[in-house]
């Protein structure tokens, strides 16, 4: 007879593991964000290539300081502070002084996700919240867009020339399509804004590239971008073309990059697919709302940033049962339709 004591092997969770990790996954959305990257240098400059470094640069040492000053292991290697510092630079005008630029990276990093735990504990998008500080800090030079095509300097952007963008103001806020603008340069990017929501093509080639390698998934994107162009097409402003308005909303503003880049973020987006169908329904909704009746033309980042408040709501709609086959479902399923028969009769 065996002696041999055998031990029963007891671990925490999770039980299988995953060669796709955080690092894997953030890499992949550094190379879908490449393309929007380099038509913004191609329209702006090599400024916008500048800042964005900045701001990675930023990004990554506020999150080492701040865990080094506490004491906590080093967590710079999973890139997720690099893909904060390319979101938060791409959703800021290129014109933007660099000072303050690093200014919203250390309240993205250290206010909205370190304090509240580091990744995986934030309740709202740390780039968007970053670029809401900013926002309420400096309007002025949040709203200043360098024109379209126009080369900005890399030390100064004093002598740059300005211009409004199709939803500013003076144009579709007010109703009016946006003069001189295509839809082909929309399309494109050839346009004033921000400098990484510009070309909603190269956006959406970087989106296509997410969805193949499975790293998000298109009931979010499809439902916000969805619900704003079914909303647009049937309330149009300023009695245009429904199907050019729509089409001008559509491809305008951040709606590209926030869907499909922001909106998807796994900590702060529901993990039902309900969930994530009402969530992406949600922010199209609230984006419509604050571009038409709004004082500020642009409503994606709010959106956003509401619905994020409301995931743990969300997510109790049909939430998953974890540890049932296929099998055990069906059984329910027929338990329950019997029970209501026999109560009916």
């Amino acid at each position: 007879m065996n002696n041999e004591t055998k031990l029963l092997g007891v671990a925490s969770s999770p039980h299988v593991s995953s060669p796709i990790g955080t690092r894997t996954l953030m890499l992949d959305v550094l190379v879908a964000l490449v393309p929007s990257l380099c038509v913004a240098v191609f329209f702006f400059g090599l400024r916008a290539l500048i800042a964005t470094a900045i701001s990675v640069a930023a990004c990554e040492v506020f999150e080492w300081g701040y865990r080094k000053l506490l004491h906590k292991t080093n967590t710079n290697g999973d890139l997720s502070a690099a893909v904060t510092g390319v979101l938060l630079a791409f959703v800021c005008p290129v014109m933007l002084p660099y000072w303050m630029l690093i200014i919203g990276d250390f309240f993205a990093i250290v206010v909205v996700k370190q304090l509240f735990g580091g990744l995986g504990k934030n309740f709202v998008n740390p780039a968007l919240a970053g670029r809401a500080f900013l926002m309420l800090s400096y309007p002025v030079a949040m709203t200043t867009w360098a024109a379209p095509g126009q080369r900005v300097g890399l030390l100064s952007a004093a002598d740059a020339v300005t211009g409004a963008t199709p939803l500013s103001a003076d144009f579709m806020h007010q109703g009016l399509l946006p003069e001189g603008v295509s839809l082909q340069n929309m399309f494109v990017g050839n346009i004033g804004g921000c400098m990484g929501e510009i070309s909603a093509l190269l956006l959406l080639c970087g989106g296509v590239y997410l969805v193949v390698r499975g790293v998000i998934r298109l009931r979010v994107p499809v439902a916000f971008i969805g619900t704003v162009a079914v909303l647009t097409f049937l309330f149009p402003m300023g009695g245009n073309d429904r199907l050019t308005w729509m089409l001008y909303e559509v491809l305008g503003g951040g709606l590209m990059l926030g869907a499909i880049f922001m909106a998807t973020d796994y900590v702060t987006s529901p993990t039902t697919p309900v969930g994530e169908i009402l969530f992406g329904i949600g922010c199209g909704l609230l984006t419509v709302f604050i571009r038409y009746f709004g004082g500020y033309p642009e409503g994606v980042s709010y959106a956003i940033l509401i619905m994020n408040a409301c995931v743990w709501l969300l997510d109790k709609v049909k939430p998953p049962r974890f540890g049932l086959t296929k099998e055990m479902k069906e059984k329910q399923k027929a338990a329950k339709k019997a029970a209501k028969e026999a109560s009916a009769s």
